[in-house]
């Protein structure tokens, strides 16, 4: 699918805030992504102290970035900490911003139970007494029959929001499949994607339009598949946090190319990639210094020709190599 030869989102222009389908949320078109913030070198290849963590997000509310991605498992809670002693830092959470998380387990811990002491534990570190949007996080790693049981992870979230102790309830993992039956209870009002709707890797296409198809609100996630599109030359040779097939490899070598030749980079058009599906309320991307805030926004409203869409599209690889993947 070719994105759509519109301008790109201007922050603080039309189409920069919209509203976030399924709830009552108005996000931007870009969310500071909470995964690196509190330290993972393992994925994200650099430490992160606690206050460049701080600084980062202090940058994000002084930005036009409106909207903050975290999980409860982030760097074992350090994510939501360092989020919190910002917000603790500015007085409290700034106007018009907001701060969405996940539910995770411990270990193999994915009961009811553990589920609402997630909840509980988000709610203090954050220090927020409301948590507008609360998803369920990677359920595909865990048995599908014991997560949907009754008194169970997902009967626990709705139970949840049907109370009033969340705002909303979102799904939020990676492996097409085992989402699609998690989005088939029809319980979820959101919907998270993340390295699954790329320049590279179209696999969550199905599943984006079966979340629509029932008025639920997306956000796309890790629009540079874990680094291997955010690099101009050479880079990580994993998409996905895997070992990235020969295909794959390949495809991205020849987009940087493309890219280059129509004076632009990767990473650039990688977010711009995201930004002008419209079908995303808004892109998740991770942030860690204070100075990628500046720089994605830049990279945001930066022009891009419309030829190079099209040369794009024209390398990407084949949906088979996905299907393997999974």
């Amino acid at each position: 699918m070719t994105p759509p030869a519109s301008p790109t989102y201007a922050p603080g222009g039309p189409g920069w805030l919209r509203a976030l389908p399924g709830t009552d949320l108005t996000v931007s078109a870009v969310t500071l992504g909470g995964g690196p913030l509190g330290s993972m070198p393992g994925l994200f290849g650099r430490e992160v102290s606690a206050e460049e963590g701080v600084a980062t997000v202090l940058a994000a509310f002084d930005s036009p970035i409106r909207t903050i991605d975290t999980s409860n498992g982030y760097s074992a809670g350090e994510s939501e900490r360092r989020i919190g002693a910002a917000i603790g830092l500015a007085d409290g959470l700034p106007e018009g911003v907001v701060v969405i998380t996940k539910v995770d387990p411990i270990g193999s811990d994915y009961s009811g139970a553990r589920v609402r002491a997630s909840v509980e534990e988000s709610r203090r570190r954050l220090g927020l007494d409301e948590l507008p949007l609360v998803h369920l996080h990677d359920p595909e790693f865990h048995d599908f029959d014991a997560m949907t049981a009754p008194g169970g992870a997902v009967d626990t979230l709705v139970a949840l929001r049907d109370s009033g102790r969340v705002g909303r309830i979102g799904l939020a993992g990676g492996r097409v499949q085992e989402m699609a039956r998690y989005l088939e209870l029809g319980v979820f009002d959101v919907l998270l994607v993340h390295n699954r709707w790329t320049l590279l890797d179209r696999s969550a296409g199905p599943l984006v339009e079966q979340a629509r198809g029932r008025g639920m609100g997306v956000l796309n996630a890790a629009v540079y598949g874990g680094g291997i599109l955010a690099a101009q030359q050479g880079g990580p040779t994993t998409y996905g946090y895997r070992p990235a097939p020969p295909e794959v490899l390949e495809a991205a070598a020849r987009m940087r190319e493309a890219c280059a030749a129509h004076g632009t980079d990767i990473a650039t058009a990688a977010l711009q990639f995201s930004l002008r599906d419209e079908r995303f309320a808004s892109t998740v991307v991770g942030m860690s210094r204070p100075g990628r805030v500046t720089a994605t926004i830049e990279a945001a409203a930066r022009p891009l020709p419309d030829a190079l869409w099209p040369e794009l599209e024209a390398l990407l690889p084949p949906a088979r190599v996905w299907l393997d993947a999974e």
